[in-house]
């Protein structure tokens, strides 16, 4: 399945498990995204390979930097007539609180769009969204 393929059958079926499995690092963390109405909420399960502090437990702030900065780009994805990932220009990540050893969630919103410049906020929770564990901007380079 190409690229357009893959992306138009993700828009059609609303099943984002085979994008992701194309992804090696989503596949690697365990990324998942749920498509509810026109909102995107993507998911990172509890695993013991995603910690970095054993002791506490606490997800790795890579794991989570990464998560985020994927999910920025596929929600951009999905939001664009082209199949190709966005690039990255800029990444600023804000930790707010420990991200402990528990399915952790992330929600996307578009909040500038340019001919070839996109900025998407992102905001990583787990028991409440009224309690981020970090939030994020993100800016990308679209591909005309």
């Amino acid at each position: 399945m190409t690229d357009s393929e893959l992306l138009q059958y993700t828009r059609d079926t609303g099943d984002f498990s085979r994008m992701l499995s194309s992804i090696p690092y989503a596949d690697f963390i365990g990324l998942e995204c749920d498509r509810f109405g026109d909102d995107l909420i993507f998911r990172l399960p509890k695993k013991e390979q995603n910690l970095g502090n054993p002791i506490l437990p606490a997800i790795h702030g890579g794991v989570i930097g990464g998560f985020m900065e994927l999910s920025a780009a596929i929600y951009l994805m999905m939001s664009q007539e082209t199949p190709r990932m966005p690039r990255i220009v800029d990444f600023s990540l804000d930790y707010l609180r420990a991200g402990l050893n528990r399915e952790t969630y992330a929600e996307c919103h578009l909040t500038r769009q340019g001919n070839r410049v996109a900025n998407v906020m992102v905001t990583a929770w787990q028991k409440s969204r009224a309690q981020p564990i970090a939030t994020a901007r993100a800016h990308f380079l679209i591909e005309g």
